[in-house]
């Protein structure tokens, strides 16, 4: 599908079959999301450029996702897709300055782009323009990105107040279900590393940019590309201390289930230890000799009653003693 902007802030769908001098002259941002090869190549003819395939956008090396290339400057960055999800996503996403005009080729739907586009129409600072368009967009990444990084701190300061309280009430009365935690721990280490990329990917494209003569003629603009630059810089430390984080809460949560291990085998180790007296004792009066004077006694079965009991009773009160139990 083909989306085109102009520079009041208004906006209509484009259709491959349309003729090649459809596209209004005011126009400053043709988005493409999901473009079939007609449309890509409508787009190549208005703007005399070569549209980024899929494959092209997933390219890692930087010499492949920013360049310039006849008269038009290709950029390509990984915004995170689906992050409310229990499967968040990286998306690549294709940015085009050609002729005063921006295109974006993407193959998914991030929540940054919708955001932008429903602040499309409210533009209260002057008219749109392609450059405009482009550092505003990326602002809103920015953005996007500041507020995943809040959500998964608050759900990773939620999660370690679950296990540290719930160890802290554990004692003899219940446990702890790890694997719940676990789970939920993996899940917010996922976001953060993908948040991260993210950020690492738009630092790298905010540079390219920044450089650029386009954007060092428009003050205002390459004032906002530095502002949007520290932020992104700023968020990819703080993502490195939320990852911090959750490393910390990951191996405190897998203390705990060490702990609760031992707690366990050191009962079973204590149980065993308490009844082997018992056994002993039952073991040798339960021998079938002739000769064994305690068969004889009147009181000899209570009296080894009694035995294996205090046997047991003596091993317990000494692991109490010692604070073993």
């Amino acid at each position: 599908m083909i989306m085109i902007y102009s520079a009041d802030g208004s906006a209509r769908p484009l259709a491959a079959a349309e003729p090649i001098d459809v596209c209004p002259d005011d126009t400053v941002w043709i988005d493409l999301h999901c473009p079939t090869r007609d449309e890509e190549t409508l787009v190549e003819r208005v703007l005399g450029i070569a549209v980024p395939t899929r494959d092209e956008l997933k390219d890692i090396e930087p010499s492949s996702r920013l360049y310039a290339e006849n008269s038009a400057i290709y950029m390509t960055a990984s915004v995170v897709w689906r992050s409310d999800s229990e499967q968040p996503e990286l998306t690549d996403i294709g940015f085009v300055l050609a002729a005063g005009r921006l295109v974006t080729v993407r193959y998914a739907e991030p929540k940054a782009i919708g955001l932008f586009i429903g602040a499309f129409s409210r533009c209260v600072d002057g008219r749109w323009s392609g450059l405009k368009v482009l550092s505003r967009l990326l602002e809103t990444v920015s953005d996007r990105s500041a507020e995943i990084l809040e959500l998964a701190e608050r759900k990773v300061d939620d999660i370690s107040r679950h296990v540290f309280a719930a160890n802290a009430r554990q004692g003899r009365r219940g446990r702890v279900f790890p694997q719940a935690i676990l789970f939920n721990i993996g899940e917010e280490q996922r976001l953060v590393a993908k948040t991260r990329d993210s950020l690492a990917s738009l630092y790298r494209l905010l540079t390219f940019f920044y450089a650029l003569p386009v954007l060092q003629e428009d003050k205002d603009m390459r004032e906002l590309c530095r502002t949007i630059t520290r932020d992104v810089q700023s968020l990819s430390e703080h993502a490195n201390f939320v990852s911090g984080n959750i490393t910390f809460l990951l191996d405190a949560s897998l203390g705990f289930i060490n702990l609760e291990q031992n707690a366990i085998i050191k009962i079973f180790s204590i149980a065993s230890v308490v009844f082997l007296p018992p056994t002993l004792a039952a073991s040798i009066y339960g021998m079938n000799f002739k000769v064994m004077p305690e068969l004889e006694w009147t009181y000899g079965y209570p009296l080894a009653l009694c035995l294996m009991v205090l046997s047991a009773i003596v091993p317990f009160f000494f692991f109490r003693w010692k604070g073993w139990l």
